[in-house]
């Protein structure tokens, strides 16, 4: 299902090891390719510059969930054995879907991780890469502790163990994303505040993504084996209407905007309020019904958001888009550079 137009190789010197702050820049001023979706044309910009490509009454789309610390360490109770558990997904509000990295716990082990916290293994299968745990605290109590215990999810590239407050947006407001929602990192209030004061809307949604990557080569999540929870309210779905009927243009923030928007629509073309999954798959073929651009940064080779940016732009345009950014420089992953794809 993946393509394989845009196999090119990463050089680590281009993994953004550190936050843009850490590196001496500030979030706003990262770089930014500007990428036309009609002829591929490129613009080398920097980020804090984006009002100068976005017209009065366009929409920007952001996402609004906040990053969660999902790597915990607790103790077998059985064993006695540290083990860590990566938190996935939250399927209720003291269920979680999750990685447990070391030994496989078994259906009715527990972990303890404080003198509060435990969790209870209700589903396990070897031959699958998620547990269930159920915690016994839920709701506000049971995010306290794992924003007391919990680091954020790392990755190898990253060279240090940088704190929870890098992997939020500025704006993010509720909890529940694994992984940071990195394609609204680069935003600041001040440019937030100088988009709305040309006429450029804000909407808001929230998708609260999940594991990237489950540290082990046996398992592999496809993009169909994706499903991330997203909801998405009246006031943007009307913000949304509202652009589109002055010809305005919906500008996404992610690619977790992108498939959030376009699983919203019904079966006439038109945007919902929706409370839901989506494992939605989008790809060249895949015919947008609401996103007209897309604010993202630069994805490894072979990922599925890459599929994902060929709805937007020819496969073609877009490798020798990744070719200039390899050749100007510029940064990959969440800490890294920004794409406009217009």
């Amino acid at each position: 299902m993946v393509t394989n137009v845009l196999n090119f190789h990463l050089p680590d010197e281009l993994n953004a090891i550190a936050p843009p702050e850490r590196r001496g820049v500030r979030r706003d001023h990262v770089k930014m390719m500007v990428l036309n979706k009609k002829n591929g044309k490129i613009d080398h910009s920097l980020f804090f510059r984006l009002d100068q490509y976005l017209n009065k009454d366009d929409l920007i789309i952001l996402n609004s969930s906040r990053t969660v610390p999902a790597d915990l360490q607790g103790i077998c109770e059985r064993t006695q054995k540290q083990v860590g558990i990566r938190l996935a997904h939250q399927k209720n509000p003291s269920l979680w879907e999750a990685l447990i990295i070391g030994d496989h716990l078994k259906k009715g082990e527990k972990v303890k991780f404080n003198s509060k916290l435990e969790a209870t293994v209700t589903h396990s299968d070897p031959n699958q890469p998620f547990s269930i745990l159920q915690f016994n605290m839920c709701c506000s109590d049971l995010y306290n502790q794992i924003y007391q215990i919990g680091e954020p999810v790392r990755y190898e590239y990253t060279k240090e163990a940088w704190s929870l407050d890098y992997y939020q947006t500025v704006f993010a407001t509720t909890p529940g994303s694994v992984e940071m929602p990195s394609a609204g990192r680069a935003f600041s209030w001040e440019l937030l505040f100088r988009l709305q004061k040309k006429g450029v809307k804000i909407a808001y949604l929230q998708l609260h993504t999940g594991l990237s990557y489950l540290l082990d080569d046996r398992w592999h999540l496809g993009p169909l084996d994706n499903f991330e929870k997203y909801v998405i309210n009246e006031a943007t779905v009307e913000a949304i209407k509202k652009t589109k009927k002055n010809n305005g243009r919906v500008i996404a923030v992610g690619t977790t905007v992108v498939r959030a928007l376009e699983s919203a629509v019904d079966k006439y073309g038109e945007i919902t309020e929706k409370d839901g999954w989506t494992n939605l798959y989008i790809a060249a073929d895949t015919k947008l019904q609401v996103a007209d651009g897309l604010i993202t940064g630069f994805h490894e080779p072979e990922a599925s958001h890459l599929d994902l940016l060929t709805a937007f732009v020819n496969p073609k345009h877009l490798y020798h888009a990744y070719q200039e950014a390899l050749s100007h420089k510029y940064l990959w992953h969440e800490f890294g550079d920004m794409n406009l794809i217009i």
